[in-house]
């Protein structure tokens, strides 16, 4: 392996990157972006903002360490090189103060320039029909405990009393073959989901089949959908009941689905849609003997059978697997992000997504090269060999790295998973509540200097 030659006149922050990530995020992207929204380093002493974007997508994949210490994993191999007598680290309140005069545009910039649909018509599972599987759905997101944080977001509320931690809603469009996501928007917990779902039908386009779950159905989600010549696959909520216009050869029917608001149907407002009716005989499996109801724009049995239809609407569920990558595997466990304001909380959220779209696309490739289903690539083992490269890729040529992508490459697919085994699971938890009494701010004691405890100790 060549090493990498360090080049004279050049301040350290100048040479930082992650070259094991540069196949999906490249140096001039960040560039670009920067100059894009008029972000420029006047100073360039320990930090750069060009640093400090890569230091937040390294903080989202290395989220166990802190701040400081996610720069020194970043920056060690280069160190290696550098001469040893200069201090050329910055400290934690110097990466504070950068990640909050680099705002939260460059990355939401960052995040719609490099996030893309990944899936060729090779990948395995990402195409039914000929068309792009897409899963729409919300996520809440639990968030550090701060007067900031809570008065910009907001927490949930029940007759029970508010919940823990401030909440940020956000709403994920993702390409299901891939668990890539391809848009996102992040607001305060109140805000309805509808909202960012329509706004995110920016990124859908035509050749995409979008599916979505009953919390989302809308008349007008539809309307929108289609005038961006997409098709779409979502489940109908009970009390929605569409007009029966024909029973078509599969037992599916065309209904015409009329919009809530009367006005509208006085215009004579409708667009035609399919109905397929299911119910589940697998006594094992959740929803077992009960009736769904899905619809789609997807209007000829022949060509778009019921029941094939019914099981490509479950594919929905990938955007779960993903939220699960992204809570429970890519940031520590029983953590919260870290941010304690907003702006900070929008940053590190598109950062986030960021890390996450990077980790998928090296699977991604990795399937493609040795022919597998991105299913059978382990996000977690990905996580590893991304973790155990940082340092050797820092310490290569820049003529070296294409070579050793390619290994890593091949060996993220060097232990593929077996294939899914069938598994269900019902949708409850093991303890619901708790005998400790909740945190509020009149059980808090009041601010005071304690005792040594031997000193509180009275025996009577």
């Amino acid at each position: 392996m060549m090493i990498r030659q360090i080049q004279a006149q050049c301040k350290f922050c100048q040479q930082l990157e992650m070259p094991a990530l540069q196949q999906v995020i490249a140096p001039e992207t960040l560039r670009r972006v920067l100059t894009q929204c008029g972000q420029k380093t006047r100073r360039q002493r320990k930090l750069n903002l060009e640093v400090v974007m890569w230091l937040l997508i390294a903080m989202n994949l290395f989220s166990d360490l802190s701040m400081g210490r996610v720069l020194e994993k970043v920056a060690y191999g280069l160190r290696l090189l550098w001469p040893p007598s200069e201090d050329v680290l910055a400290g934690e309140s110097a990466l504070t103060y950068r990640r909050y005069q680099l705002g939260v545009r460059p990355m939401v910039a960052l995040f719609r320039q490099v996030c893309k649909p990944m899936a060729t018509p090779e990948t395995p599972g990402a195409f039914r029909f000929g068309l792009r599987l897409m899963a729409l759905d919300g996520h809440v997101t639990n968030l550090p405990d701060t007067p900031e944080n809570a008065a910009y977001f907001g927490r949930s509320g029940t007759d029970r009393g508010q919940s823990a931690w401030p909440q940020v809603k956000g709403v994920y469009l993702s390409e299901c073959g891939t668990h890539a996501v391809v848009d996102v928007g992040f607001w305060p917990y109140n805000t309805s989901e509808h909202l960012g779902a329509k706004r995110l039908l920016r990124s859908v386009e035509e050749g995409m089949l979008v599916m979505w779950d009953r919390g989302l159905h809308s008349y007008d989600l539809i309307e929108a959908t289609l005038a961006r010549g997409a098709q779409f696959l979502g489940r109908l909520p009970a009390n929605v009941k569409p007009l029966l216009l024909k029973r078509l050869s599969d037992g599916s029917w065309l209904v015409r689905l009329l919009p809530s608001e009367p006005k509208r149907r006085a215009q004579h407002e409708g667009v035609i849609v399919r109905l397929i009716v299911y119910t589940i005989t697998d006594a094992a499996r959740s929803g077992y003997a009960q009736t769904h109801r899905v619809i789609t724009s997807l209007l000829c049995a022949e060509l778009f059978p019921g029941e094939e239809l019914a099981c490509t609407y479950h594919e929905r569920w990938e955007e779960e697997i993903l939220f699960d990558e992204i809570e429970t595997h890519q940031q520590a466990p029983d953590t919260l992000l870290r941010s304690r304001k907003p702006v900070g909380v929008l940053q590190e959220l598109y950062a986030l997504v960021v890390a996450h779209y990077a980790v998928r696309f090296l699977m991604h490739e990795a399937a493609q090269k040795a022919h597998l289903d991105p299913d059978r690539i382990s996000f977690t083992r990905a996580l590893h060999l991304i973790d155990l490269a940082t340092t050797p890729f820092a310490l290569m040529a820049p003529e070296e790295i294409a070579c050793y992508y390619e290994r890593l490459l091949e060996d993220l697919a060097r232990k593929p998973l077996p294939a899914r085994r069938l598994r269900a699971f019902p949708r409850v938890v093991k303890r619901k509540m708790s005998t400790f009494a909740l945190k509020r701010p009149e059980r808090e004691p009041p601010p005071r200097r304690l005792k040594p405890f031997q000193e509180a100790v009275l025996l009577i």
